[in-house]
C-alpha cells in the first residue's frame, strides 16, 4: 500500500513541475527588439542619403503602445485604424506630440517575432518602405508586445518633428512592465 502511495505522489510532484516549466512566460521586455527596429530604421534613413538623426520620442512610444496593445486583443485590426477609429494622428495627438506622423505595424500569427520577420513585412509594402525612408522622419517610438500562444504585434509611430513640451518619461528597469501595463 506504502509503494502506490508513495508512486501516486510521486507521480503527482512529477506532473505539477513539468507543468511549472511547460507553461509560458508572459511579460518579456521587448526592449532590445524595440531598438533593433529603431536602429534599423536608422540605417535605412542613412542609406537613403538622409542627414537627420531620428530620436526616439517618448510620445511617439506612448502612441505605439496604445496603438500595440488595441491591435494584440483586438483581432479583426490589421493595420493603422484603431478599434475606436482612431489614426495614428488621433494617437500621437492624445500623447502630446504636435508634429505630423505616420505609423508601420508588423502583425506575426507567432509568439514571438524578429527583426527580420518586421523588416520583411515592411520593406516590401511601398507605403511602409516610403515611411522608413522620408528623411523628414526625426522622431520614432516603437514599442512591441507578444500574446500567449500565437499572436505579436509591433507597431512604429514617426514624426516629424514636435513643438510640443517634452513629456517625461518614467523611469524603468530591465524587465520591468511599464506602470500602465498590467
Amino acid at each position: 500500500m506504502r509503494s502506490v502511495a508513495a508512486g501516486s505522489a510521486f507521480g503527482v510532484v512529477t506532473a505539477m513541475a513539468f507543468a511549472s516549466v511547460a507553461a509560458p512566460v508572459a511579460g518579456a521586455d521587448n526592449r532590445r527588439l524595440n531598438d533593433g527596429v529603431v536602429a534599423n530604421v536608422y540605417t535605412m534613413h542613412e542609406r537613403a542619403g538622409c542627414d537627420t538623426k531620428i530620436k526616439i520620442n517618448p510620445k511617439l512610444r506612448l502612441a505605439a503602445q496604445w496603438h500595440t496593445n488595441d491591435v494584440l486583443h483586438n483581432r479583426a485590426l490589421d493595420g493603422d485604424i484603431g478599434s475606436d477609429g482612431s489614426t495614428v494622428a488621433d494617437r500621437a495627438r492624445k500623447a502630446g506630440y504636435q508634429g505630423a506622423v505616420s505609423e508601420t505595424v508588423a502583425i506575426n500569427p507567432a509568439l514571438a517575432i524578429s527583426g527580420v520577420e518586421i523588416l520583411n513585412q515592411w520593406w516590401y509594402r511601398p507605403d511602409y518602405h516610403a515611411i522608413m525612408h522620408d528623411c523628414a522622419n526625426v522622431d520614432i517610438g516603437v514599442w512591441s508586445e507578444n500574446l500567449v500562444p500565437d499572436r505579436s504585434v509591433v507597431v512604429a509611430v514617426y514624426g516629424t518633428g514636435d513643438g510640443a513640451n517634452p513629456v517625461p518619461a518614467p523611469p524603468r528597469q530591465f524587465g520591468q512592465r511599464p506602470p500602465n501595463h498590467p
